[in-house]
């Protein structure tokens, strides 16, 4: 999702858009796709390879360092947190490659009917955002395809009687309420938006329901626009566990993500965290044993070889 004007979303519409240019990131210099994912993130940093040489020097550098020593020592060795997060961001990426995350085929960037209206398109990712809390990515993806058979736009949303919406929305998590929500942010739209999604930060968290995260997502998939980074239960506990950071909630994830990250990694640090999240570095027993960052991470639970620990037979 690449900072661009309010007009109609091109980039998201056509999912076949060509790769954008790189502006940052010097150390990358191979592109590698990543299937499924949004059309705008494939000029990203996080979506490419890394430079093989610098990389493989950190390497060296981490292995010097983290010989003998639990991964928490061989961290605080680390030059400083650019280096830290630079490294660990390449070996999530190569974890990543494969695309087959639920967010990559399911997330809300993929729910909404690319050939339907830009109003159309636009309300129907907001309510896929709106449905996405608490709910699992599949879940949401069902309730979203139920909600496009039906006729999926703000008018729609008006006349439906609500006991009919909370049928097609459930088993989404708290559906009532969303059902709700939706209805009220519909009226809303309606009256205030010309039926469109607002376009500002300030507009879209003045709905019921949505939060800064479904803000800057909205705004990035709908109008390819970056005002900041989107900062779910799964990034703010990844980043928590890389070591960059100690905080205690999204928004102060956000804010600390922002000074940290360069702005061209503001769009995909999601999208490549949440799979993270999903797939390996998980809420509960995360499979530490698999990750390629085990030995830089220093929440890693994975038992250190006796070869990277010095024993000996």
């Amino acid at each position: 999702m690449q900072p661009g004007s309010d007009s109609e979303p091109t980039l998201t519409r056509d999912m076949h858009a060509k790769t954008s240019t790189l502006r940052e990131g010097d150390m990358l210099d191979r592109l590698t796709e990543v299937n499924n994912l949004p059309s705008h993130s494939l000029g990203s940093p996080f979506l490419l390879a890394y430079d093989k040489q610098e990389a493989r020097a950190r390497d060296e550098k981490m292995k010097r360092t983290r010989k003998g020593r639990k991964p928490d020592a061989a961290v605080k060795k680390v030059c400083d947190i650019e280096d830290l997060w630079k490294l660990q961001l390449e070996k999530i990426t190569e974890m990543r490659k494969s695309g087959d995350a639920p967010v990559d085929t399911m997330g809300c960037h993929k729910l909404a009917d690319p050939l339907a209206t830009p109003e159309t398109f636009r309300f129907q990712v907001l309510l896929a955002l709106m449905l996405s809390s608490q709910t699992k990515d599949e879940v949401t993806s069902a309730a979203m395809m139920r909600l496009r058979n039906y006729g999926c736009n703000v008018d729609a949303m008006l006349k439906i009687p609500t006991s009919e919406l909370e049928k097609l929305l459930c088993p989404v998590g708290f559906y009532r309420r969303k059902a709700e929500y939706i209805q009220k942010a519909a009226a809303i739209l309606k009256e205030k938006y010309n039926g469109d999604v607002p376009d500002s930060l300030e507009g879209l968290c003045s709905l019921p329901g949505v939060g800064p995260k479904m803000a800057h997502l909205v705004l990035q998939i709908a109008y390819d626009k970056v005002d900041g980074i989107a900062v779910d239960t799964h990034v703010h506990r990844i980043v928590n566990r890389l070591g960059w950071m100690k905080t205690d909630t999204p928004e102060k994830t956000r804010a600390k993500l922002q000074e940290l990250l360069p702005r061209s990694y503001w769009t995909t640090i999601n999208p490549l965290l949440v799979g993270f999240g999903q797939q390996t570095c998980l809420p509960v027993k995360p499979k530490c044993g698999i990750c390629l960052c085990q030995e830089i991470c220093p929440s890693s639970t994975a038992k250190p070889s006796k070869k990277s620990s010095g024993e000996t037979n």
